[in-house]
């Protein structure tokens, strides 16, 4: 077998493979040989079949099984010999198949990129420290009250946080427009369900009162007829309603699955989930800071085939973020929705699994038993949790690829110039800015592809 490699790109190549003749004629010899045991053809008897008969009924069908296993088997060959990664399947364009002739084809295809990794002690990374506070604690007590608080009919004007039932119907132009009308529909004031302005318009008003609203829908609404458009609300007032908070008692704290019957109790458990919470969040964001800056002090080239496996786990997770499902088909999502993101996904995932390898990194056996057992302490029976990791090695290779990659991150940040930052707890649970959340997608999958 005869290869010769032409790089058309940085990261393109153009493989020229001739296979000789007689591995060609061979193996369709053999699989007719094998197909005259069986044939039936009239006028001759099973397994009497001339091989000239055969070759005209089923020479063309075995010869093309025979070229597209032939294919599969050189590419491999071919790519091993000339040590090459590919990095997405290939085009394979035959150029010569005629029997009797050598077969060759052209195949073209992506190579993992050559990466040397840039000196990380030039990053700066600022590191969110938090603690949470007895305030922190007492204002998310009073959060969860107001989240099961009941409502009682009041006759008084309105105030914030009182749940008013109204009926109201939207105008544009003087003529009603699409959706905008309900009646006995419930509303929290304060709860910014509705456009702005529509809530605070509806405050000091009683029950009987009939008011309207002059409003301007927001500029970015979902509905293109009604963006920015200036719109008069009829509303009704049926009646107002009071909340009350629910007593901190046993009952109320048995609604969470605190078992707790006191209050100072109670509270330590909320302050446990918060620290917990907190920490995830505070570690979530370092991760994001360290990866992104590991992404812009590396400026590699990326395989075109690899960002779009990653634009369609993208389309798969937006569908099934907005709850899609089957009805909708993911391919019809427009690629450039999510092409940054994926490009930048997979440089993550690219440098990370170079760091692995060339820090002979693996999973650290502790860290992955203490991540699952911090992750059991969410669930009532934690140790059917840490069974049930242990039992499925799947899962159990999840948790070690996310420890895997939390060693990189602390690899990384320990050579970083990293300054810390005091913020509130508020603030350290707040999402990541969109150009920091960036994660590294399948590091281990692609640094193991790149390898093979």
């Amino acid at each position: 077998m005869q290869v010769s490699v032409e790089a058309t790109s940085s990261l393109e190549r153009q493989m020229t493979v001739t296979v000789p003749a007689e591995r060609i004629e061979d193996d369709v010899n053999s699989r007719l040989k094998q197909t005259a045991r069986t044939a039936r053809i009239d006028g001759f008897r099973p397994g009497k079949v001339p091989m000239k008969v055969l070759k005209r009924r089923y020479g063309a069908g075995v010869r093309q099984e025979v070229l597209g296993e032939v294919i599969q088997q050189s590419f491999y060959e071919a790519v091993t010999q000339e040590k090459l990664k590919p990095a997405g399947g290939p085009n394979i364009e035959p150029k010569q198949s005629e029997e009797g002739q050598d077969f060759q084809y052209v195949a073209t295809f992506e190579v993992y990129p050559e990466i040397a990794l840039a000196d990380y002690s030039a990053a700066e990374i600022v590191k969110e420290t938090s603690e949470v506070a007895d305030a922190d604690v007492e204002e998310m007590v009073e959060t969860l009250r107001k989240q099961h608080s009941t409502f009682s009919d009041v006759e008084r004007a309105s105030e914030d946080g009182d749940q008013l039932n109204i009926d109201f119907e939207g105008f544009k132009d003087g003529e009603a427009f699409e959706g905008g009308k309900a009646e006995g529909h419930d509303l929290v004031i304060g709860s910014s369900t509705m456009i702005p302005g529509f809530e605070d318009g509806l405050v000091g008003k009683s029950a009987g009162e009939e008011l309207e609203l002059e409003l301007t829908f927001p500029e970015q609404y979902h509905s293109e007829e009604l963006a920015g458009q200036a719109v008069v609300f009829k509303v009704k007032v049926n009646k107002v309603s009071a909340p009350e908070l629910p007593e901190l008692d046993a009952e109320f704290f048995n609604k969470f699955g605190i078992e707790e019957s006191d209050l100072d109790g109670f509270k330590g458990e909320i302050r446990n989930n918060m620290e917990r919470e907190v920490k995830q969040a505070l570690h979530a964001k370092l991760k994001n800071k360290v990866l992104n800056e590991l992404v812009n002090l590396n400026d590699i080239d990326v395989p075109q085939a690899l960002i779009d496996g990653e634009v369609d786990r993208l389309r798969q997770q937006a569908v099934q973020q907005f709850g899609g499902g089957a009805n909708i088909d993911a391919s019809a999502l427009p690629a450039e929705l999510f092409a940054d993101q994926a490009k930048r996904r997979v440089s993550i995932g690219l440098l990370v699994g170079e760091l692995i390898q060339a820090n002979e990194l693996k999973a650290d056996a502790d860290r992955v038993r203490s991540t699952i057992e911090e992750m059991a302490q969410t669930y009532q029976q934690p140790q059917e949790v840490i069974d049930y990791y242990y039992g499925n090695q799947e899962q159990l290779a999840q948790v070690e690829a996310l420890v895997l990659e939390d060693q990189v991150v602390d690899l990384l940040a320990s050579q970083a110039k990293v300054t810390e930052e005091a913020v509130s707890y508020q603030d350290a649970i707040k999402p990541a800015q969109p150009e920091e959340a960036e994660e590294a997608p399948e590091a281990e999958e692609e640094k193991a592809e790149a390898a093979e």
